[in-house]
C-alpha cells in the first residue's frame, strides 16, 4: 500500500492514469443514437396509440365523485371484465358529479341510477350488458333469473 494512500481507503483501478484528468462516465458522453427509453417516450408523444383491429365494444361507467361511489363503479367494471373478458375492448371510468350513476355499452344506455331508481344487481347489469355487446353469450345462472 502506498504511504500517501489512507488506511481502508480503495487503491486507484488505473494507476497509469494521470490524477489530474477527469474520468467521463458513458452517461456524459454524447452519442448520435437515443437510449431506448428516451425513443420510446418519443414515440410515444407522438404517436397515439392504435386501436387493435379486433378490439371489442367499449363499456363506459360513470360515477359520481361527490357521492364516493367509485369503489362500486370498479367492482362492476370487475365483474363485467370477468365475464365478458373476450367480448369487450374495453371498460372505462368516468368520473362525474351530481348523484350520476350511468352504464354505457357501445354507446347505448343500459343503466341510469336516477331512470331506475338505484344500482343494479349484477346479474341485471351482466344481462343488459350481454345483450349489447355479445347477444349469443350465455351466463349461466344469471339468465334465469
Amino acid at each position: 500500500m502506498p504511504d500517501d494512500q489512507p488506511s481502508g481507503a480503495p487503491a486507484d483501478p488505473h494507476p497509469d492514469r494521470a490524477a489530474d484528468q477527469p474520468v467521463a462516465a458513458t452517461a456524459d458522453r454524447p452519442t448520435d443514437e437515443p437510449d431506448a427509453a428516451t425513443a420510446e417516450r418519443a414515440a410515444d408523444a407522438v404517436a397515439p396509440p392504435a386501436a387493435s383491429p379486433t378490439a371489442g365494444p367499449r363499456v363506459v361507467i360513470t360515477y359520481c365523485t361527490q357521492c364516493r361511489w367509485l369503489l362500486r363503479a370498479a367492482w362492476y367494471t370487475q365483474e363485467l371484465l370477468t365475464t365478458f373478458h373476450r367480448e369487450l375492448g374495453e371498460v372505462a371510468l368516468r368520473p362525474g358529479n351530481g348523484g350520476v350513476f350511468t352504464v354505457e355499452a357501445d354507446g347505448q344506455v343500459v343503466w341510469d341510477r336516477k331512470v331506475e331508481g338505484g344500482f343494479p344487481e349484477i346479474t341485471v347489469l351482466k344481462r343488459r350488458v350481454r345483450d349489447v355487446v355479445a347477444p349469443d353469450k350465455p351466463l349461466g345462472h344469471s339468465d334465469g333469473l
